[in-house]
């Protein structure tokens, strides 16, 4: 590869950033520049509802690298730099400055954002979201000098920051419009244990129920709810799920699906261009469909891979999907793809929180989650990748191997 070549990653992501790694590793000695439009250097999503909320850990523990990586590895990040275009044409971005940036290779980069709340009162001060070191930064303030705090949704980001926030000491009520927390991606069984420990640990439930309004003179002071429920609050928090950020894309000219649509080598419609993390929706290759992942994985493993093929070293991506939540006491490892399935079966009793749960189709496990048991993900990967009828019994007997299933039946 010619050291004359310009690499530009747009999105100083957890994506952007292993990809930059992985063109140093890999021997690329041209040009790399990673574009990011917040001021710091690029870190991981997962601590800022969890660890970094609750002030455990700080800025550089959730850093993808240490202060002096980008400088000793010759990679340009530029902090506080938007892109405000994609020129295809020309192998051009365009920045903010109006200075027009060459590339030999792209990779767009550039996340989700959070969906906003749509309803009266949702641009009142003390409404928040959290996507960035900077929201949560300013919710963990929030939370330790307004009092109550209302959570709204309850998937992974509206459970995990009800547990901080519980963790913070703070009163909590979270609103969602299932039945239960987290019924979408687990469904009701998980989600009943989900409900049941935020219960145990107080926090104020108020599911199957819509958000009417977010009431106060100046900042937020109540959420009425559809069936009529007034919620006292100092800080609103909402977790209803994020888009991702395909502006750039689609003005490029780039196919665009629930993402940027991408190959399984990371590559766009567009020669040249490649999309990784949440903003790319990848084919997968041993489920044979697109699927777009918001996942920590997806963007650890995405990155480098897309790096790989600007690199003309043809490179999949199949990971199989992965990823991770703690609330309170309750750490859990997901691993698979369950768009479907026909039953839910535990091996271990949910009541004790240390249990797997598995999501099993025409026989076969889809997924399996680990919950307070650790160290089996690379065997419920080989389980789901076998994709053979599993003898149940067996599946949920804690006495058997769990290994032992992987092998078909007779085989």
């Amino acid at each position: 590869m010619p050291p004359t070549q310009t690499f530009v990653i747009v999105g100083a992501s957890l994506a952007g950033a292993k990809a930059a790694e992985t063109l140093r590793v890999e021997g690329f000695d041209g040009r790399v520049v990673l574009i990011g439009e917040e001021p710091l250097r690029p870190y991981e999503r997962p601590p800022l509802s969890k660890a970094y909320l609750r002030g455990e850990v700080g800025f550089d523990e959730a850093a993808v690298h240490q202060t002096d990586f980008y400088a000793s590895n010759d990679i340009e990040l530029r902090t506080s730099t938007t892109v405000t275009a994609l020129v295809p044409k020309d192998s051009q971005v365009t920045l903010g400055s109006s200075e027009r940036l060459s590339y030999d290779r792209l990779l767009v980069a550039t996340g989700a954002s959070p969906r906003r709340l749509s309803v009266p009162g949702a641009e009142l001060d003390g409404v928040r979201y959290l996507r960035s070191v900077a929201d949560a930064d300013a919710l963990q303030q929030a939370i330790e000098t307004s009092a109550p705090v209302v959570v709204i949704g309850g998937g992974w980001i509206g459970c995990e920051v009800a547990a901080s926030a519980r963790q913070l000491g703070a009163e909590v009520a979270m609103v969602e419009m299932a039945p239960v927390p987290l019924g979408r991606v687990l469904g009701s069984e998980l989600g009943t244990v989900y409900r049941d420990l935020h219960a145990e640990h107080g926090v104020k439930l108020h599911f199957g129920v819509g958000v009417d309004s977010v009431r106060g003179s100046s900042a937020v002071e109540e959420v009425r709810l559809t069936d009529g429920t007034s919620l006292p609050a100092g800080v609103v928090v909402v977790g209803v799920g994020v888009v991702p950020r395909v502006q750039l894309a689609e003005a490029a000219g780039l196919k665009v699906d629930d993402g940027v649509v991408v190959d399984e080598q990371l590559a766009t419609s567009q020669a040249d261009i490649y999309a990784a993390g949440d903003v790319a929706n990848a084919f997968h290759p041993f489920y044979r469909t697109h699927i777009r992942l918001e996942h920590w994985s997806a963007a650890l493993n995405q990155g480098p891979v897309a790096a790989k093929n600007m690199l003309g070293e043809p490179t999949v991506y199949e990971k199989v999907p992965y990823f991770f939540s703690d609330q309170y006491d309750l750490g859990m490892e997901y691993t698979g793809f369950a768009p479907k399935w026909e039953e839910v079966v535990f091996r271990g009793d949910p009541a004790s929180r240390e249990f797997i749960a598995f999501w099993l189709h025409d026989g076969r496990v889809m997924a399996g989650m680990n919950a307070n048991v650790w160290d089996v993900t690379d065997t419920i990967e080989a389980l789901i990748r076998a994709d053979h009828v599993v003898d149940l019994a067996r599946l949920i007997d804690t006495e058997v191997d769990l290994s032992s299933l992987v092998a078909p039946p007779g085989g």
